[in-house]
């Protein structure tokens, strides 16, 4: 899971942030459309910026680098607020779990194969791989945060943070599915996948 998100404790964000989550999406968009087109390394942060219909000032206010505009997982707040919006008895595991499909089904067929590209992009594109070992770390720490306030103990609670590392796990070794599945088969792999997470590890009942 990848920044920007919420993390436990934020209200809920207003009009303002909504417009600019809005805006960010679209520019996000159009940068993975023309990376498909033409090519990452081809792209230039002034096409990306007039396809968006932004200045290219607007484009550094969303993203600091061309490259921030694959590493950043859109879903995350999303799958936040639908994990914190889950019945209280499920797990930790099982509310993630809950989650993902969920935010997942509000994908489109178009916005799916653009997550599977930036996917793709992330894994075979060495300057991205390293960015995005940063946000896996920065995942545990929201998911253990998350965890932990599910259950009740401190986000330092070291069963949350064993927790939280074992999903980003799953979540890698789910990335090939995600890259070239189509999304009924992706899921059928998460589910699969915290099946197995959820047959051992702490927190599940």
């Amino acid at each position: 899971m990848t920044e920007p998100f919420t993390a436990p404790g934020d209200k809920p964000a207003g009009l303002r942030e909504r417009k600019k989550a809005k805006t960010r999406a679209a520019i996000q968009e159009h940068a993975l459309r023309l990376f498909r087109d033409q090519g990452y390394v081809e792209t230039t942060v002034q096409e990306i910026a007039a396809a968006a219909e932004v200045s290219p000032a607007t484009f550094f206010r969303y993203f600091p680098t061309k490259e921030d505009t694959i590493v950043l997982d859109r879903l995350d707040p999303v799958m936040i607020d639908l994990f914190r919006s889950q019945p209280p008895e499920l797990s930790p595991t099982e509310a993630l779990s809950a989650a993902i499909r969920q935010s997942v089904d509000t994908l489109s067929p178009e916005e799916w194969e653009l997550e599977s590209q930036r996917q793709r992009l992330v894994m075979n594109a060495p300057e991205l791989r390293v960015r995005m070992l940063d946000q896996l770390y920065a995942g545990i720490d929201l998911l253990a945060a998350l965890a932990a306030e599910r259950v009740g103990v401190p986000p330092t609670d070291f069963a949350a943070r064993a927790w939280a590392g074992a999903v980003v796990g799953v979540v890698m070794a789910t990335y090939q599915e995600a890259t070239e599945a189509p999304l009924p088969e992706y899921m059928a792999t998460i589910d699969k996948a915290f099946t197995h997470l959820a047959a051992g590890l702490p927190f599940e009942k």
